[in-house]
């Protein structure tokens, strides 16, 4: 009785054929899908798009940075111009104040009594005007310097003719000879003063 395989010789002699094709179908496929590579198209979109935002999301915030920078910077200086601008008419009053207040200092002390009442008037008039003058200048950012004898010395503010001995400590203006004023932050003209040497000093 023979079988299957020895009745059929065609299909035993392909069999052979036939499993090495599957095989090397199997693996073609494996070596396909071994070799595929691992991308996700939809997560590199989503990540160049992020990039992108944020690369314009700090040129914004530069860009406003630099804006506000540029605003505060063009409002300084139109300040700066308003408060600068009468600097040299500023200068040129300040002489008119020196006047204005030798005359009054040059009333000896307790000499008003003996005034007449037009003489009386005329210097209450000088000092009435010296006062307006440093309000005036005031209202427009011209300061008085301190430089009251016990002052501390400041040579950015202060300028030093001489030194002479005085119950202030040492370094300190002693005396002031013609007052010194300030336009914002600017030193419009330094004070005249004498500096202290100290009780007892320059001995």
């Amino acid at each position: 009785m023979n079988d299957d395989t020895s009745s059929n010789p065609a299909s035993s002699a392909g069999q052979p054929e036939d499993d090495a094709v599957l095989a090397a179908e199997n693996e073609g496929m494996g070596e396909a899908v071994g070799h595929a590579p691992d991308v996700n198209p939809l997560a590199d979109t989503v990540a160049a798009l992020e990039k992108e935002r944020d690369q314009l999301k700090d040129a914004v915030l530069r860009t406003l940075a630099e804006a506000d920078n540029v605003r505060k910077r063009a409002n300084r200086q139109i300040e700066d111009a308003r408060l600068y601008a009468v600097e040299k008419f500023a200068r040129d009053l300040l002489n008119v104040s020196d006047n204005l207040s030798r005359s009054v200092e040059s009333v000896p002390e307790g000499s008003r009594g003996l005034m007449t009442d037009a003489v009386k008037t005329a210097l209450e008039g000088v000092e009435l005007t010296q006062k307006e003058l440093v309000s005036v200048l005031s209202r427009h950012g011209v300061t008085p310097i301190d430089a009251s004898p016990g002052a501390a010395f400041d040579p950015a503010l202060h300028q030093a003719v001489t030194q002479i001995p005085s119950e202030h400590p040492a370094g300190s203006v002693a005396q002031l000879f013609q007052s010194g004023w300030r336009i914002g932050d600017r030193t419009l003209r330094a004070a005249m003063v004498a500096v202290s040497a100290g009780p007892g000093g320059l001995q």
